[in-house]
Parts: structure tokens; C-alpha cells; sequence
């Protein structure tokens, strides 16, 4: 567990000030060390609102891994078979495992993420116990700056839960000497999580100061998101109506989709409608960390400036994924083949240029594709936001071992280059480009899965998820070729006119929630709470495995990978007889 360093330095200074105090009587002699803070430095009002930003900045995760930010493109999208590692065999060698579920308790990147959530607890925790000592804080400001500490401390502890299942739980009562090496892992923390998420709820004001700070109504739908991990299907449905029909964002805006779902996606436009909760980024303010640093490797493989970040070509779309696009009538293919999804039959399967080179001649596919494909995937011969067209092979590092796609979502546009990106580090694709951990099409479609397993209406889900299909089908959000303006492919998307029973709204759920927030790191906790990642990710392995050998031939998901193991390191540090690891390591 991450010791408080700030604190423990603290009750040194404190203990050699008294010592040369009492000692000589000279006060001028009580010099802190260079670097350190004291105690009435950190619990006065700017040390508090200072020591709570520095919880938020561990939303972001930077110095730990590069895979353990909250947008969770490792553990959500490339597990859940949305992407793979991309680049090539040898790059970041160490998720090649992962990918497979072959994953290891002695995993850097697994011991890294384990403290990158424990060191946003650590924050969490002073801040709640700094602002309780204080007495430079009104009533008020303690009870929020407190809220706003223990909703961090809830979301990291989420994170946990579902990464781990089996984790200790410390909170602000607990430090070395006071019993925090002894705590044990257990699963047993859901009402612990839901107990802060509802004291942010009752707690927090509506509208704060800062876009980036959490409100009462990311509090409400974070609250609504962790019942409904747990099944509480109705006390779920009844914050979400909630949500949905008074929900504001911290800034002041009603809750609501943009127009276009690209904009979604577009650092000129963060902090808008949608934004529920996301990690702020910024540029040029001397550490490029503040940036989207952990999307910075995702990125098409490029060196020239025809394309972004002239790196490095991870976090490629599966075949699988592209596929999934398919409709008919408007609608996706929901049906299954011997167990296998439609959509990945040689008839329904997207046409690529996999195995081709830039210059080999290319037939685009002209079958009918929901239109967010394009904005979530980069396929050749389609425009590339204000880019040029994708080229291709030219664009992928290792096209025989990772696939021919690119991802697109988080990715800066050519006009943002140096007005909204960072360029002071390594490359040129540090973007200052947020990420919503929850926004508000999400909270459509947890509030529609939650009547319809909830005993609510129907009708409600229908109209929910329609919301989502109708801005999908947007004419003024389709791709258009940047020379011609033509539609770059045949975009055909339409809602649903009914759903017959609560099994059929689930399966137009669950696809909807592929389609709609791909390669944004939830698909795979998705699978796992639905209790469909053996049968969902097994043929997902049988089908790219088929195409992708040397990355995915011979892998297979087995019960009990649905969790990552506690790393080996931690219960070194432990101890066996305290710290038990997960079952299936």
C-alpha cells in the first residue's frame, strides 16, 4: 500500500522544529527542509484545494504505466476485444500476454496500475483528513472540498473492484502504525463505494468553479453506475431517471448529446453537454503529463507530417469490431451463427485491405454501415478527420501482425497541431484533448439497461436508446471526402421501431454499447457483469485468431481470467497470510 510520504515527512519536520525549540529558543533556527510543507501550509485553504487537485491529477496515472489511466484502453478495449496492442510483436512486448489472457501476477504494468488507484486513495484520504483539521475552510467549503475527495475515493475504488474483484480497502482512519499493512483484500467493498458516491450526491453543489471538478449529477450517475454493476437493477433505474431529466454538467450545461457524435471527440469542444465526468487535459504548462499523455502511443504509425503524432501505431481495431458496423435495414445484425455473431460471416464482414500494400489496387466496401464506424476507426481510402485519406499500409507498422485499421476517437485534428496540442515533449502527439470517464449517451444506455432488467418500461429503453441511434444518424456528423465532400461509404442507421420483450432489448443494448462507445475502455467490464465474456470473447479469439495468428492463434478466455491478479509485488510486500491472491493465478 502507498504510504502517506507527505504526511510521515510532516511529523518529522514537526518533531525536529519542537526538539531545536526547546533546545535553544531561537526560532529562527527552525529552517524546514527545501521542498517540504508545513502543517499549517497544507491545511490552509489554498494547501487543501491544492492537495484535492492532486487527487484529480491521479485520474490520469502518468508516472505509474502508461495503461493505468482511467480511460482503461488496455483493460476495457483490448480485452474486451475491441482493439488489439497493435504496432508490432516486440513494442510494449510485455501486453502481448494480456491480450491473450494469459496475464501474470509478476505483470510491472499490472503492480503499476494496482498503485497508480492506490495512490489516488492516498490523495483522497489527506485531503479528506487535511480538510477536517483545517480551520481556514468555512462549513461549507470542508463539506464540499470532503465530497469531492471522497467521490475520487470512490471512483479509484470502483476501478479496483472491477479490475481486481478482491482489494483492501483503506480510508482516511488508517497509515503505517495504525493498522493499514494489516488491512486484507476482500470483495466486500460495493457499500463502501455507493456510501461516498451518495455523500457526493447529497453533498455536492450542482454547478462548481472549475469544468473539470465533480458535481452532484456526476456523483448521481457514477452512484446509478456502480448499482448497477451490482444488479441493484431498480434503485439503479430511479437515480438515472433522475439523472437524465435534471442532470447538469459542473459548467452549467443540461445534460444532453451534442449534435454530431464526432464532437464528441474534439478538444474544441471539451467540457460540452455530454462531458458527465472526464480528466482535464492542458498544454504548455511545462509537463506534458497535463496532457492526454496516456493516449499519446495511440496514434497511426506515421512519420511525415501528412498524418498525427508521427507515433506509434498501438490500439488497433479489431477486425471484429469494424464488422460489427454492419447493418441491414438500418439495424445492426444481432443474430448468431453456431454460436459465432452474424456480422463476422464472410458475407457480413467489412472488406479491408489487410496483406495490401499503400499502392496495391483497393475495392472500399459499398454495403450498408452504421456511420460511427468512421469516426471510431480508420480504414483506408476514408478521409482521417482533417487529415488526408488513410493510406493504408503506409499508416501501420506491423499490417500482418496487428490488422490494417487505426484507431480515430481520441486523435487531434491537423488544425489543432500546436493550438491544441503540447509539442515540448518526445512527439508531436501530445493532445490536449479530455476524456469523458462517463458521458452522457453512456448514462442513456446504462438508464435504458437498467429498466429493462429493472422491471421499468420498455418503451422508456426504446426511447433511450433511439436518442443515441438518432444523433448516429445525423446526415451533418457522416464522413465526407475533404476534396469532393462525397460520403466516403453507404451510411445506413435507423432506430428501432420496438422491442418485443425485455431478451430483445438486451441484445439491442448490448450492441448499442459497443457501437456506440467503442475503443473507450468499457467493453470488456461490459462483458463480465453481463456474465457473456466466456462465450463473447471466445469467439471473438476463434475469429481473429483465424486472421491475426501470430498475435492471437491458440489463445483462449477461461473462467477466472474475468479479474486480474493481485500483483505478486503487493503481496510480497503483505504478505501471503494477508493479502490472498485472486483464484485462476
Amino acid at each position: 500500500m502507498k504510504k502517506y510520504h507527505i504526511l510521515k515527512r510532516l511529523a518529522l519536520v514537526s518533531a525536529s522544529a519542537f526538539t531545536l525549540t526547546f533546545a535553544c529558543k531561537d526560532q529562527f533556527l527552525e529552517v524546514l527542509p527545501t521542498g517540504s510543507l508545513a502543517q499549517a501550509q497544507l491545511t490552509s485553504k489554498a494547501g487543501v484545494e491544492g492537495t484535492l487537485i492532486g487527487a484529480y491529477s491521479a485520474l490520469a496515472a502518468k508516472n505509474f504505466t502508461q495503461v493505468a489511466a482511467s480511460n482503461n484502453w488496455l483493460w476495457g478495449s483490448i480485452l474486451g476485444g475491441e482493439n488489439n496492442k497493435g504496432t508490432d510483436a516486440g513494442d510494449f512486448s510485455s501486453i502481448n500476454p494480456m491480450q491473450r489472457y494469459e496475464s501474470s501476477p509478476v505483470s510491472g504494468d499490472i503492480n503499476g496500475t494496482w498503485q497508480a488507484k492506490y495512490e489516488g486513495i492516498a490523495r483522497a484520504n489527506a485531503t479528506i483528513n487535511l480538510a477536517n483539521e483545517s480551520k481556514a475552510l468555512s462549513a461549507a467549503e470542508k463539506t464540499r472540498i470532503i465530497a469531492e475527495a471522497r467521490f475520487l475515493r470512490a471512483h479509484f475504488y470502483f476501478e479496483l473492484k472491477r479490475l481486481f474483484n478482491s482489494v483492501p480497502y483503506v480510508d482516511e482512519t488508517m497509515d503505517y502504525g495504525k493498522g493499514i499493512e494489516k488491512v486484507g483484500n476482500t470483495p466486500d467493498i460495493w457499500g463502501k463505494i455507493d456510501a461516498d458516491f451518495k455523500f457526493a450526491y447529497d453533498n455536492l453543489p450542482e454547478t462548481q468553479s472549475s469544468a473539470g471538478r465533480a458535481n452532484k449529477w456526476a456523483a448521481g450517475a457514477y452512484l446509478g453506475k456502480s448499482l448497477l454493476y451490482q444488479g441493484k437493477f431498480a434503485e439503479a433505474k430511479a437515480i438515472f431517471t433522475t439523472v437524465v431529466a435534471s442532470g447538469k454538467t459542473t459548467n452549467g450545461k443540461k445534460y444532453g448529446l451534442v449534435p454530431r457524435f464526432q464532437d464528441v471527440f474534439n478538444a474544441a469542444n471539451d467540457n460540452n453537454e455530454e462531458a458527465v465526468f472526464a480528466i482535464q487535459s492542458s498544454m504548455n504548462t511545462g509537463n506534458v503529463n497535463n496532457s492526454n499523455a496516456f493516449d499519446v502511443l495511440n496514434y497511426p504509425y506515421n512519420t511525415g507530417t501528412d498524418g498525427p503524432g508521427n507515433c506509434c501505431g498501438f490500439f488497433q481495431p479489431s477486425f471484429s469490431l469494424a464488422n460489427a458496423y454492419r447493418t441491414k435495414d438500418g439495424l445492426p445484425l444481432l443474430s448468431e451463427t453456431n454460436g459465432a455473431p452474424a456480422y463476422n460471416a464472410p458475407e457480413n464482414a467489412v472488406k479491408h485491405d489487410y496483406k495490401l500494400a499503400s499502392s496495391d489496387a483497393f475495392a472500399e466496401d459499398n454495403g450498408p454501415l452504421d456511420p460511427r464506424i468512421d469516426h471510431t476507426i480508420g480504414r483506408r481510402g476514408i478521409q482521417y478527420l482533417d487529415w488526408i485519406e488513410h493510406p493504408g499500409k503506409n499508416w501501420i507498422r506491423d499490417q500482418t501482425y496487428a490488422g490494417p485499421y487505426s484507431p480515430k476517437k481520441y486523435v487531434y485534428y491537423k488544425t489543432q497541431e500546436n493550438t491544441l496540442t503540447d509539442g515540448s515533449g518526445w512527439t508531436r502527439g501530445y493532445a490536449t484533448l479530455n476524456y469523458n470517464i462517463i458521458r452522457f449517451s453512456d448514462v442513456l444506455l446504462m438508464a435504458a439497461e437498467a429498466e429493462i432488467k429493472g422491471g421499468g418500461s420498455l418503451a422508456t429503453a426504446l426511447g433511450y436508446i433511439n436518442q443515441v441511434r438518432n444523433r448516429a444518424a445525423n446526415p451533418a456528423s457522416f464522413v465526407r471526402n475533404a476534396k469532393s465532400g462525397e460520403l466516403e461509404a453507404n451510411y445506413s442507421i435507423a432506430p428501432y421501431a420496438a422491442f418485443a420483450n425485455a431478451d430483445e432489448a438486451m441484445k439491442a443494448l448490448k450492441m448499442e454499447r459497443m457501437l456506440e462507445l467503442a475503443t473507450e475502455g468499457h467493453r470488456f467490464f461490459d462483458l463480465v457483469r453481463w456474465g457473456d465474456a466466456s462465450k463473447v470473447l471466445n469467439a471473438y479469439l476463434a475469429y481473429e485468431g483465424g486472421i491475426l495468428v501470430t498475435m492471437f492463434g491458440g489463445a483462449k478466455f477461461t473462467t477466472g481470467k474475468e479479474y486480474l491478479p493481485i500483483p505478486q509485488a503487493q503481496i510480497d510486500i503483505q504478505g501471503s497470510s494477508i493479502l490472498k491472491q485472486n483464484p485462476s493465478y
